[in-house]
Order: C-alpha cells, then structure tokens, then sequence
C-alpha cells in the first residue's frame, strides 16, 4: 500500500499501479483525476480532504476584518500543481473585488522565501497570505519568523503556524486528516478495497487567533473577530 500526500498520489497514478493508495489532499481529487467521484472512488484510490485551497478567498476576508486599512496584501506561493493555481486565481480574484492590490510572490526554497518577504516588505504590503501545500509547510517556522522580522500581519491555512508564533489561521486539520487516512490504510490490509471506501471530506473549519502576536504588530483585534474564533492563544 501506498499512503501519500497530492504530489504522491499523481506519481503513484502515472506510474500506473494496481497498489492500493491513500491520499491525504487539499485539492479536488475527482477534478485532479485521482478518483472517479467521491462517494465511488473506484479503481484503487481513496482518501481525506482537508480543504484548504479552495478557503483561500476566505482567508483574505478575516485578514482584511484584522487589517480593515490595507490596501496592498502580498501572498507567497509555492507552485506545487492545480491545488495553488486554483488558490492563486481564487485569491486575486477576491483581491480585485474588494480593491486590494495583490502582491505575487513564487517561491521553491528557503532563499526565495526570504527574497519573497524582503519583496513584500519593499512593497509595503499591509498583510499577506501564505498559500497552501506540502512545501510552504515544510518551511512553517521560518516563514513565521520572516513575517515578524518584517512586522507583516500574515494568515496561514493550518493551526501549526500560529502555535509556533503566527498571527492567525482558518482551515482544517491536517493532523486529523492524516490520522484518518491511517484509519483507511488499516482497513484496506484487513482486506477493505479502496473502491469501496469514499473519500473522507473534512466539515470542520478552525479560526485560530495568537493575541500575543497581534498585540506585538500593534494590532486591535475586533470582537467581531474573536467572536469567530475557535481557539485563541495567548
């Protein structure tokens, strides 16, 4: 059996195989391909979504609720497929609609990264937004620390960020996900077909604040705002 995140599962498709996988995505698996539909999966695919591209609209907006004055917000993108070109387009699209400039920023590294944010910095954005994917998680901890250097109120997608010092966060968790694709992956070696199985969609979405982290951007945070929260750390 193979258990995979997005990126693993388009390899193990191409390659054809008849081994048994399951994928923990952020993305679409039927528009992606991987599966016929979510309640058939069919074939030998099946998995969890944690959504976490297609929230990227939302995301802007409980920014903007934080930073009601920006009028420049950056977001960092870590091309990795269809799951960032979707959140990149549904993210500049909301952008335009609420007459906020956009900031672009690509990065596959830990320099670019670097480069991203002296970019946003030079820019003078008000806020960003750090999309999502397996690679901008990977660098969760120096992403956060770039955004304090460069006093930028940021949002994330996933709970972690904000519990090492990030700002805020909306989404699903990861955690979760993965731990119920380890569910799937018991029941197929007892002898599950993932056919069988539909794939998993989180319902679930967390709103966490880091008030200690607001208070050091100089930042009021609205009631109206901790009023959504789920968790608030302090």
């Amino acid at each position: 059996m193979i258990v995979a995140n997005t990126a693993g599962a388009f390899a193990a498709k191409t390659a054809a195989t008849t081994i048994p996988v399951v994928f923990a995505t952020g993305s679409d698996p039927v528009r992606d391909g991987l599966v016929a539909s979510l309640n058939r999966p069919g074939a030998n695919f099946t998995g969890v979504i944690f959504i976490t591209s297609e929230l990227g609209t939302k995301r802007l907006e409980l920014l903007r609720q934080l930073v009601p004055k920006a009028t420049t917000v950056a977001m960092l993108v870590m091309p990795s497929g269809k799951e960032t070109e979707v959140e990149r387009a549904d993210v500049a699209k909301a952008a335009q609609a609420l007459g906020l400039q956009l900031v672009v920023a690509d990065a596959t590294s830990r320099p670019e990264i670097e480069t991203a944010f002296a970019t946003f910095a030079q820019r003078r954005a008000d806020a960003a937004l750090v999309g999502t994917g397996a690679l901008t998680n990977s660098h969760s901890e120096a992403i956060v620390a770039l955004a304090a250097r460069h006093s930028i109120p940021t949002i994330y997608s996933l709970r972690e960020y904000v519990s090492v010092g990030g700002l805020m966060s909306y989404g699903t968790s990861i955690t979760d996900a993965y731990r119920q694709a380890g569910i799937y992956a018991g029941r197929i070696l007892k002898g599950e077909r993932p056919a069988d199985l539909p794939v998993m969609q989180s319902s679930k979405f967390d709103l966490v604040l880091n008030l200690k982290t607001a208070k050091t951007l100089g930042l009021d945070v609205p009631d109206r705002l901790l009023a959504l929260a789920d968790e608030v750390l302090e």
